[in-house]
């Protein structure tokens, strides 16, 4: 691949960084990544790998954008309110950076489409709104073989885990399984700092470019907790869980399913503020 005169100009602030170079931001167009989610996570992380240049950005969601969303899922404007939040977000993100292909799906992630979808992607970024999605997604990118960026946001504290599958810590190494229904103060209940959103999904969009790159440390292998009360970060290690029922020695899940229903008490048909 050879950059365009137009390109050189618009990647200049990359291809001037030794890490990157012409032959990185090239590696950065050839690059896809899957958004699970365009909301709170999905929206700051898509808009930032459109500006870098990733070349295929699938953007995976059932949902419409309601007016409570735009505190937060800034991939989203008040016109859009009712629209469908890929193709609100699709639009953003091609007015962006049109040597962008954007691919939606608006539907949601299932045991079903789930191998047939990660398939054609790169690294999968998690920006999904409920403990059962979560668990799928690290389930079906396990499956799949595919890095993914899983990360988590409630009221003012975040966490980020990148995950190479067979090789690092999966989530279910530190997760086991969703917790009990009503254990988790809901999304509509406890609220979310809509900047959060904006601090830890970038981040995860940080990831997924190092990851495209081969260029960094990935957040492999330990927990990144962040809490903007405080302003501080701090990483947690982790290791591979042996007993892991995932990616352990004997693990008990062999096969993709779906995980019970959402810990998230909105009712179905309502649209989670996460």
């Amino acid at each position: 691949m050879n950059l365009s005169e137009q390109q050189i100009e618009r990647y200049s602030r990359h291809i001037i960084l030794p890490e990157v170079g012409g032959k990185g931001q090239e590696r950065l167009l050839a690059g896809k990544v899957l958004l699970v989610g365009a909301g709170g996570l999905g929206s700051p992380a898509g808009l930032y790998l459109a500006a870098a240049g990733v070349g295929t950005i699938g953007i995976m969601d059932a949902d419409v954008v309601d007016l409570s969303n735009l505190q937060r899922q800034v991939a989203h404007a008040t016109p859009d309110v009712g629209r469908p939040k890929v193709e609100s977000a699709a639009e953003k993100f091609r007015a962006i950076n049109p040597d962008v292909s954007v691919r939606t799906y608006r539907e949601r992630l299932t045991a079903d489409n789930a191998l047939d979808i990660l398939r054609d992607y790169d690294f999968v970024i998690d920006g999904t709104d409920n403990f059962a999605a979560k668990f799928l997604v690290a389930d079906a990118c396990h499956f799949a073989g595919k890095p993914y960026s899983h990360a988590g946001i409630l009221k003012f504290d975040g966490q980020l885990l990148t995950v190479l599958p067979g090789r690092t810590a999966c989530y279910r190494c530190v997760f086991k399984a969703p917790p009990p229904t009503g254990a988790v103060p809901s999304c509509s209940q406890a609220g979310v700092l809509g900047v959060l959103a904006g601090v830890v999904g970038t981040l995860q969009a940080t990831e997924a470019i190092k990851f495209l790159l081969g260029k960094g440390e990935l957040l492999t292998d330990k927990l990144l907790v962040y809490d903007a009360l405080g302003a501080n970060f701090r990483k947690v290690p982790l290791r591979r869980n042996p007993k892991c029922p995932l990616c352990g020695e004997a693990p008990a899940i062999t096969e993709l399913r779906a995980e019970a229903a959402p810990v998230c008490a909105c009712k179905p048909g309502e649209v989670c503020p996460v």
